[in-house]
C-alpha cells in the first residue's frame, strides 16, 4: 500500500508539471519558453517512474504470503520494536511525504498568476550596466513596437537619438509611485520567476489605470537628461493611446 502511495505523488507531481508545460503556456508564468522541453521530460519521467512503481507493487501484492516461520519471525520482531518503543518500520516511510500532494494537487488545479505590480514594486529597478553609444535605425514605419528592455535602453543609452520623432508602442502592467507617477512595467527575466527584476517606462499626458491592469501604449519618447547619467532616468513616454489589454501568454521579458 505504501509503495501505491508513493506511486501515485509521483505520478500526480508528474501531471502537474504536463499541466502546466505540454497542455498549456502557463510555465511561461515561472521559467523562460527555452526550458519547456526540460519540463515535459521531467513531467514524463516522473509519471513513467510512478507507473512503474505501481506495477511493481501490484506485483509484489500478487506474491504467494510468506511461510509461516517468516510471518512469526516478523511478527516477533514487529512486536519486540513496539514494547521498546524504538523500532523501525522500513516499509511505510515518513509520513510527511503526503506533503508533496498538497502543491502538487495545487499546481495541477489552481495554478498560481504570474508575478506582477506587487513583485515590481518591491524593490528598484536595477539598471542595466552599458556603455553610452549609438543603436540601428529603428524599423521604419509607425507605430514601433518595443519591448520595455528595448525603449529603456535607446531611452537612457542611445546617444544618436534613434527614438527622436518616432511613435512607438509599449505592452506592459500599471504600476504607481506614492507621488501619482505611473509607470508601464514588465518583470525581466534570465531564467525563472525566482530571479526576476522590473523595467519600468514613466508614462506622461494621460491617466493611470488601476495598478496591476495590462495596457498597450501608443506614444513618443520625452527625452530629458544626458544619456547615461541619472537625469535620464527613468525613460519616459508621453503617451497618446492607453488601451486596456489582457495579459501576455508570456509576460516575461527575457535577457
Amino acid at each position: 500500500m505504501r509503495r501505491n502511495v508513493q506511486a501515485g505523488l509521483l505520478v500526480l507531481c508528474g501531471a502537474a508539471v504536463l499541466r502546466i508545460s505540454l497542455f498549456s503556456e502557463v510555465y511561461l508564468r515561472y521559467v523562460k519558453a527555452s526550458l519547456r522541453p526540460y519540463l515535459i521530460l521531467s513531467g514524463g519521467l516522473l509519471i513513467t517512474l510512478g507507473l512503474l512503481g505501481a506495477v511493481a507493487a501490484w506485483t509484489a501484492s500478487r506474491k504467494p504470503q510468506e511461510t509461516k516461520h517468516e510471518h512469526e519471525h516478523e511478527h516477533e520482531h514487529e512486536h519486540e520494536s513496539t514494547n521498546h518503543g524504538h523500532g523501525h518500520d522500513h516499509t511505510s516511510g515518513p509520513r510527511v511525504g503526503w506533503l508533496l500532494a498538497i502543491p502538487a494537487a495545487a499546481l495541477l488545479l489552481f495554478p498560481p498568476p504570474a508575478l506582477g505590480s506587487y513583485s515590481a514594486e518591491r524593490e528598484e529597478a536595477a539598471r542595466i550596466a552599458q556603455r553610452v553609444g549609438t543603436f540601428d535605425a529603428l524599423p521604419a514605419g509607425d507605430p514601433v513596437d518595443l519591448t520595455l528592455n528595448q525603449f529603456t535602453s535607446r531611452a537612457v543609452y542611445d546617444s544618436g537619438g534613434s527614438m527622436t520623432g518616432r511613435a512607438v508602442r509599449l505592452t506592459g502592467f500599471v504600476t504607481r509611485d506614492p507621488d501619482g507617477t505611473w509607470y508601464a512595467t514588465r518583470l525581466q527575466i534570465s531564467c525563472c520567476a525566482a530571479d526576476s527584476r522590473p523595467i519600468k517606462v514613466a508614462i506622461r499626458d494621460a491617466p493611470a489605470p488601476p495598478p496591476g491592469t495590462w495596457v498597450t501604449i501608443t506614444g513618443t519618447w520625452h527625452p530629458k537628461g544626458t544619456p547615461g547619467t541619472d537625469e535620464a532616468w527613468p525613460p519616459t513616454l508621453d503617451a497618446t493611446t492607453v488601451k486596456r489589454v489582457p495579459q501576455p501568454e508570456s509576460p516575461y521579458e527575457n535577457w
